[in-house]
């Protein structure tokens, strides 16, 4: 048994993930990085049994990500008991993490990397551009019906297991007996490259494309309830016939996979990436609502600063105030707490925020209206006034309005518990809410602060922090 425990390698140490860039000394190394994890993979303890010294080498062709894999080892140990050295090529190709083309011999990757040629431009379209500290950034978008758009899916798919904790490939079934990935409804997803383009290194005149992250979006039908129902068919109705065309139809947006390489976060880049994949959307006539799959606490971040920022660019949404002019009954229902508060679902609607986010947002926003002398903050230093009256006043307010969101979202679970420990979990979960927003509009006042700098030049918006693991999250600034 001891030999089996120096037969194991961590499985996130001996793998390392490089992208490559051709020039005329041959190719060059971009940049090298780790994943995060590897339990879906090779298993729940992350490690690999069989040799000594392994290096699990990925790497990446720059631009179009043409991977190419290679192992090495100094020793392979011999089978101990029922346990036999892990076959690492096996696992990557049987279980379709990796297309055919990675493992093929080092030299056909080398050679086709130099025959590359120097007019290769990402697939799909060009959407959006930004410059970033560190060179010229473009988004672009393609659908994965495009041929060269799920080859390059394809090719860079094992991302979302080494980056996203509980991430799964497009199209996996968990219980299918195959590796195969059902891919019959391509047309409803679309992928958003983030790539970084500078110039040649070998020829200024000529540009090359360093592949930075990406992120997929799924579009679901949205049924709208109706009024009143629609008149029946006549006799002769039919179903129209052919193709129709989905993206005329009403649709509900997810993004589900949000990835980040780590080279290029602390750039700004995902908060740049999502923003413009929001706007995208919002302005999509059939888009009725954009959401997040199982965002993780990192991304929930960078979602709430973007999403703040672009509400507080609409005026109905700036009008939004604690109504301090009602009274808090002893008992019974509670009044309006918002002035204005009639409008708040169409205000959410015109936004196309889901209902839970938007009011998580709104929430942060009122609170951030608070007296200094009631408003929650991290700090611990500075004079804070004494409150007044009035100043309670609007500090319960803020605090019911809250607590009215929290209650209706844990209905269930504290219903099941007595009344005097119900108000007790209220306030210990007011608490937290107030810690959380207090760090998020520091950070968000932080981030504004660098993107209006006072020298006039505008800098890249900045994400609030990166991507740190979230259990069962699906999306990941990484």
């Amino acid at each position: 048994m001891l030999k089996f425990r120096i037969g194991l390698q961590n499985a996130n140490e001996a793998l390392d993930i490089s992208l490559v860039s051709p020039s005329k000394s041959g190719l060059k190394t971009v940049a090298t990085f780790h994943p995060k994890f590897t339990y879906p993979i090779f298993g729940d303890e992350e490690t690999i049994f069989g040799y000594k010294d392994l290096k699990i080498h990925l790497r990446y062709r720059a631009n179009d990500m043409r991977p190419h894999l290679r192992v090495a080892y100094s020793k392979k140990f011999k089978p101990v008991g029922e346990h036999i050295p892990i076959d690492v090529e096996e696992i990557l190709e049987e279980g379709g993490h990796l297309p055919k083309v990675a493992f093929v011999k080092g030299s056909d990757f080398d050679n086709s990397s130099r025959q590359l040629g120097d007019n290769w431009t990402p697939p799909g379209e060009l959407h959006d551009t930004f410059d970033g500290p560190d060179g010229q950034y473009e988004i672009w978008k393609g659908s994965l019906a495009d041929p060269a758009v799920k080859q390059l899916n394809s090719r860079i798919q094992i991302l979302v297991p080494l980056f996203i904790e509980g991430g799964s490939y497009i199209g996996y079934d968990p219980e299918s007996d195959t590796s195969e990935l059902d891919l019959s409804d391509a047309d409803r997803w679309t992928l958003f490259l983030l790539y970084r383009k500078q110039k040649s290194v070998d020829d200024p005149e000529k540009s090359s494309y360093t592949f930075a992250g990406y992120a997929t979006v799924y579009r679901f039908f949205y049924f709208q309830s109706l009024p009143t129902p629609p008149a029946s068919p006549s006799e002769n109705w039919e179903l129209p016939t052919g193709d129709m065309d989905l993206s005329q139809l009403p649709c509900r947006t997810r993004l589900s996979q949000f990835i980040i390489l780590p080279p290029f976060q602390g750039k700004g880049s995902g908060a740049r990436l999502y923003n413009a994949i929001f706007r995208h959307y919002h302005d999509h006539p059939q888009t009725y609502e954009i959401t997040v799959e199982n965002p993780n606490e990192a991304f929930d971040d960078l979602r709430d600063s973007c999403d703040l920022t672009f509400l507080r660019t609409m005026p109905e949404f700036i009008g939004l105030r604690l109504n301090t002019k009602v009274t808090v009954p002893k008992s019974g229902p509670l009044p309006r707490l918002i002035a204005g508060a009639d409008n708040v679902d169409k205000i959410r609607l015109q936004a196309k925020i889901a209902p839970r986010q938007f009011a998580r947002v709104l929430e942060m926003h009122l609170m951030s209206q608070l007296p200094l002398s009631v408003r929650p903050t991290m700090s611990l230093q500075g004079d804070v006034p004494s409150p007044t009256a009035a100043d309670k006043h609007k500090e319960k307010l803020w605090q019911l309005f809250v607590k009215q969101r929290l209650y209706r979202h844990n209905k269930e679970a504290l219903s099941q518990i007595d009344l005097s420990e119900r108000i007790d979990k209220l306030a210990e979960t007011l608490g937290g809410v107030e810690l959380e927003y207090a760090r998020l509009l520091a950070a968000h006042e932080r981030a504004v602060e660098r993107s209006h700098p006072s020298n006039g030049k505008r800098k890249l918006d900045e994400p609030l922090a990166e991507a740190t693991s979230s259990k069962k999250a699906r999306v990941e600034d990484a």
